[in-house]
């Protein structure tokens, strides 16, 4: 059961994302909830660098539990609060995300997360 990732040239687009992915059927999936900068004694990390890290590790966490990886995420979703985390985003994702194919992706830039301190929020979904 191959997923099959998505970018048309019809469609443009730039980054390190697919623009689909399909999952075929009979594949397991998971949904992860947004995970934030705060580690595993409850802390919230200071700053975005050290968010996004985090969040990215707690997704890790959370795929490893299911006997997934990162190379399994078909869809990321990204909150950030504020548009200069972007890139700092980007790079502590890429730390993650290595390699092609990558997953389909949406970036929101929103007003505020659930604690004013959390600076970053990704969600995910695997499929294995």
């Amino acid at each position: 059961m191959a997923i099959k990732f998505h970018s048309p040239k019809s469609v443009s687009f730039s980054g390190k994302y697919s623009l689909g992915a399909e999952v075929p059927a009979g594949a397991r999936l998971l949904h992860v909830s947004g995970q934030v900068g705060v580690d595993s004694r409850g802390k919230l990390l200071d700053g975005i660098d050290k968010q996004c890290a985090q969040a990215w590790k707690n997704v890790g966490a959370v795929l490893k539990s299911a006997g997934m990886g990162y190379r399994d995420i078909v869809k990321v979703t990204v909150f950030l609060t504020d548009s200069r985390f972007i890139g700092a985003y980007r790079t502590a994702r890429d730390k993650f995300i290595k390699n092609e194919p990558y997953p389909a992706s949406t970036l929101l830039i929103v007003q505020g997360l659930a604690d004013p301190g959390m600076l970053v929020e990704v969600e995910a979904v695997a499929a294995k």
